[in-house]
């Protein structure tokens, strides 16, 4: 790739101005409270999830480390962005530093495209699982299942690697202002110096390749599974795949929804206010709903949460009756 040796001076811009959500204080006020129950509920119910499929040696299977592993993502991908949002609710400044607004781009997007590299690796194994249940425990071992962990994330956190390193070296000479709640590529390639068709295309082409590769594996495995399933003589086991399949399903929908009227359109010139909505979509709503998504459809889950609230409850009561020894 050719850059110019612009690209490698100094950037002028030393922070930039996130303008999130222009509105009047008490509006502001109530989006902060909105926002931060919904990101303290985000945080504890994937929390739990994980807690609870830790806690539970039962479910130390290929489908639930999957789902363990992505609901710790969720609890990075949502506070890579939400906690500096919720700060710049209550600030006047809204200042990010040049550094710090970098950062956030790397980890927002790293986070992402892992999600999207477990989420059809969730699909992977559902295939295996209804389409070739006497293979399955051949294939999907404790061995594979790690590697394949281990792929998503260390994919995602290279996928964008290069491009926000060349998006860093670009000169910024002001104005500074974003409007946005996030660092986006967009709004960072308009305030640039200087234009980078080159890196502005490579961005988006990086973008299509990991939603749309991904969500079209996942289409197609999902729709031999769903042939499986409807060739299945039992009931309770179609109910069974369908309940399993359908809260995959659902958090693919949301996220992926999102993504594709973000990043695969750039031509369409979506104004801010789009922009930011579907940012929040994506960032926080569909994190929110996951942990409700997957426990409230499935029983396996639900009787670990149970389990794990129960002992809770135990140390609890045990700690409330122990006699404090007092120093004299």
């Amino acid at each position: 790739m050719n850059v110019s040796a612009s690209y490698s001076s100094f950037a002028s811009v030393r922070e930039f101005i996130l303008l999130g959500f222009s509105c009047e204080w008490k509006i502001r006020i109530l989006l902060f409270s909105l926002f931060t129950t919904t990101y303290v509920l985000t945080v504890t119910g994937n929390g739990a999830i994980v807690c609870a499929l830790w806690y539970e040696c039962r479910l130390h299977v290929p489908m639930y480390i999957f789902l363990g592993n992505f609901s710790f993502l969720e609890i990075w991908y949502v506070s890579s962005t939400v906690p500096k949002m919720l700060v710049n609710f209550l600030s006047y400044k809204k200042t990010i530093s040049f550094t710090g607004c970098f950062l956030q781009f790397y980890f927002f997007f790293s986070l992402g495209t892992s999600e999207c590299f477990l989420l059809a690796v969730m699909a992977l194994d559902r295939y295996l699982a209804i389409c070739h249940p006497l293979h399955y425990p051949n294939v999907m071992t404790g061995h594979f299942c790690t590697k394949l962990v281990i792929i998503c994330w260390v994919c995602g956190f290279l996928w964008f690697l290069i491009p926000i390193v060349f998006i860093s070296q670009m000169p910024f000479c002001g104005p500074n202002i974003i409007d946005h709640v996030v660092c986006d590529p967009g709004p960072l390639f308009a305030l640039a110096c200087t234009s980078a068709p080159t890196i502005q295309q490579l961005c988006y082409t990086l973008s299509s390749l990991i939603i749309f590769g991904n969500f079209l594996f996942i289409l197609g495995s999902y729709t031999l599974v769903l042939l499986a399933v409807l060739r299945m003589p039992s009931a309770t086991g179609r109910h069974k795949a369908f309940s399993t399949c359908g809260s995959h399903l659902a958090v693919v929908s949301l996220f992926y929804g999102s993504l594709m009227i973000m990043y695969v359109s750039p031509g369409l010139g979506h104004s801010a206010g789009i922009q930011k909505v579907a940012t929040l979509f994506y960032a926080m709503v569909t994190p929110f709903f996951n942990p409700l998504i997957y426990s409230l459809r499935n029983k396996e889950i639900k009787a670990a949460l149970r389990k794990v609230l129960g002992h809770l409850s135990i140390i609890q009561t045990i700690l409330d009756k122990t006699p404090i020894i007092r120093s004299v």
